[in-house]
């Protein structure tokens, strides 16, 4: 049967020919031109007795600029994710990190600005037309550069960052890039990418689940030694840089980075914790219903019926526009968009990283879509989730620069409540009592992996810093911290668990974004919160959360919630009320699978 929509995504209408593209290699030579003169005449200005309007005009090129580094960093990053044995890629990835390098140190030099304004200059400033747009950013940014070292020491930083802490990720990338991961099939040995034996283990199969586990484990196990490096060295100069300016928590630069106060994230971890003892009471149920004692960490995802139907990529286009559909229908148009322009690359083949993401090109204002599509209920779960990330940016090109930079648990937002709206309607629409039961188990693991598996990654990333800051941490204390974070995290519920996690999860390894996991806790809880007013109706929701998203870029969460939820994030009650909602699927699930 002819496929409607391609499952390869269309890069070439950004920059034609790939890795090799001369227009974006004439691209990038213009960028770093742009950049090194920029930052000359900003050295100047900073030197002579500029104007407040003249500065004004800076920080509006500087926006400019910024989309530019920002469009070739997206086509490197889909560049490098669909082939990891591109080598020119590689190269690339370099030459952007370079360029951001220099962005950075631009960036500086405006804050060091920021910071020099009396306070007349400073009212002045604010009050032309440019500024008034970005306030939020611009005091946010005056604020931050008050808690760091002097301009040129932070530039020096981003400097030697390049050499010193990000090639430590494109290392980690590097390593996952020569990876496979061979399983007996049929008496055969086959080799997948691990992107695909990730897959593997969402097998309907225990016996092909559990085999694509131990060979998965046994393939970072193999590297292990590597992976320490490059976690031990990233989390060593994050330690130093955050020594020299003075910061001893290390969750200040995530909470800042997440526009979030610290009591916001331990009242949402406390109440989950509270809840918890009903979701192990869940994956007792399924054990049973898996003929099992307990789960492993690899049957929390395993289907429960035999029977689950493969949707094809065909039909998850259309399930999800038209459930996005019933709750906002430019959210539904632009999903149709996304497809028909082949925004998204999906297809299954060797070669690819695992997981997925969602990048966007500001200057283009268009984005992209990454993942491995098999056909399973959870892959059109990621197909919305990253859908939903897109249209988030979708709906903020018109706003300045600064001003799009939302933080990333405002990010996962936007990203849940579509994969709930595609969730919701999956379940209530289901044929049969069996399917039924299928597709809420689908949403429970995912709650269990936004509780547990999510608070086991917290936890570790939390315990290995602080032991870290004493010296380098082995392999062997690694595997030890990720399994007793597991363990804590997931109640002590599951047979096996997975020691070399900590190696596997990309999240630990990225530079750009320091405790890359409570966001997505965070953003699953308050989607939730909007999907009941969703749920509620009312003509005008549709206007009212592309309000909400709009404005994700320049505010504090707690007063994102408050202007647009009416809600406290630093009380218990509205966590309570998102997790109650998650509860009403649970006992349903419990109700219906009773006598089985």
């Amino acid at each position: 049967m002819t496929q409607q929509y391609k499952q390869v995504w269309d890069l070439d209408s950004i920059f034609p020919g790939g890795s090799n593209s001369p227009e974006f290699k004439q691209f990038l030579d213009e960028v770093e031109v742009e950049l090194t003169s920029f930052s000359a005449n900003l050295d100047q200005q900073k030197a002579g007795s500029s104007t407040v309007e003249q500065w004004a005009n800076s920080v509006v090129h500087t926006q400019e600029i910024g989309k530019k580094v920002r469009e070739a960093g997206a086509f490197v990053s889909c560049l490098a994710s669909q082939n990891v044995k591109d080598e020119e890629a590689k190269l690339l990835t370099g030459r952007i990190k370079q360029l951001s390098s220099l962005f950075s140190a631009i960036m500086t030099t405006i804050d060091e600005q920021l910071l020099t304004f009396n306070g007349e200059e400073w009212e002045r400033f604010i009050q032309l037309d440019e500024m008034k747009e970005i306030l939020f950013n611009l005091n946010e940014r005056r604020d931050q550069a008050k808690e760091k070292l002097s301009g040129d020491k932070e530039k020096l930083i981003q400097a030697l960052s390049i050499d010193g802490y990000h090639a430590w990720g494109d290392f980690y990338n590097t390593i996952v890039g020569r990876m496979t991961v061979e399983m007996e099939e049929n008496g055969e040995t086959k080799t997948y990418s691990v992107g695909q034996a990730a897959n593997k283990m969402n097998d309907k199969n225990r016996d092909v689940r559990k085999h694509a586990f131990q060979e998965y484990e046994k393939a970072w196990a193999k590297e292990s030694d590597l992976f320490a490096n490059t976690l031990n060295h990233l989390a060593g100069f994050r330690l130093k840089t955050y020594e020299a300016r003075g910061w001893e928590d290390v969750l200040k630069e995530p909470l800042q980075f997440n526009r979030m106060k610290k009591k916001t994230l331990d009242v949402m971890w406390d109440t989950i914790t509270k809840n918890k003892s009903d979701f192990v009471k869940y994956m007792e149920r399924k054990a049973q219903l898996l003929d099992l004692k307990q789960l492993d960490m690899v049957d929390i995802g395993a289907p429960i019926s035999d029977k689950v139907e493969e949707v094809s990529y065909d039909q998850a286009a259309e399930m999800i526009t038209e459930q996005f559909r019933a709750f906002s229908p430019k959210m539904a148009d632009f999903a149709q968009m996304a497809f028909e322009k082949s925004w998204i690359e999906a297809e299954s083949r060797p070669g690819k990283r695992p997981g997925g993401f969602c990048t966007s090109f500001p200057m283009s204002e268009e984005s992209r879509i990454f993942m491995t599509y098999d056909g399973s209920a959870s892959n059109v779960a990621t197909l919305a989730h990253e859908l939903g990330h897109a249209y988030h940016q979708h709906v903020m090109n018109d706003l300045p620069q600064m001003a799009q930079r939302y933080a990333m648990n405002v990010a996962e937002t936007a990203s849940t409540f579509a994969e709930m709206v595609v969730a919701d309607a999956t379940v209530k629409n289901a044929k049969t009592e069996e399917a039924k039961i299928q597709l809420l188990d689908d949403k429970l693991n995912r709650s269990v992996a936004f509780f547990m598996n999510i608070h086991a990654r917290f936890l570790f990333e939390s315990r290995f810093y602080e032991e870290r800051k004493k010296g380098l941490v082995s392999v062997q204390r690694l595997n030890e911290l990720m399994l007793e974070a597991q363990r804590e995290a997931y109640c002590d519920s599951l047979g096996e668990y997975s020691p070399h996690f900590w190696a596997s999860k990309l999240h630990f390894h990225i530079t750009y974004v320091p405790f890359y996991n409570f966001p997505y806790t965070f953003g699953y809880l308050f989607s939730m919160g909007i999907y009941a007013q969703a749920a509620e109706g009312g003509n005008d929701f549709e206007e009212r959360y592309i309000s909400l998203l709009r404005d994700t870029g320049r505010m504090e969460v707690e007063d994102l919630a408050k202007k647009h939820l009416d809600v406290d994030l630093t009380q218990p009650e509205f966590w309570q009320k998102a997790i109650d909602l998650i509860k009403e699927d649970l006992n349903t699930f419990m109700e219906l699978t009773e006598k089985k």
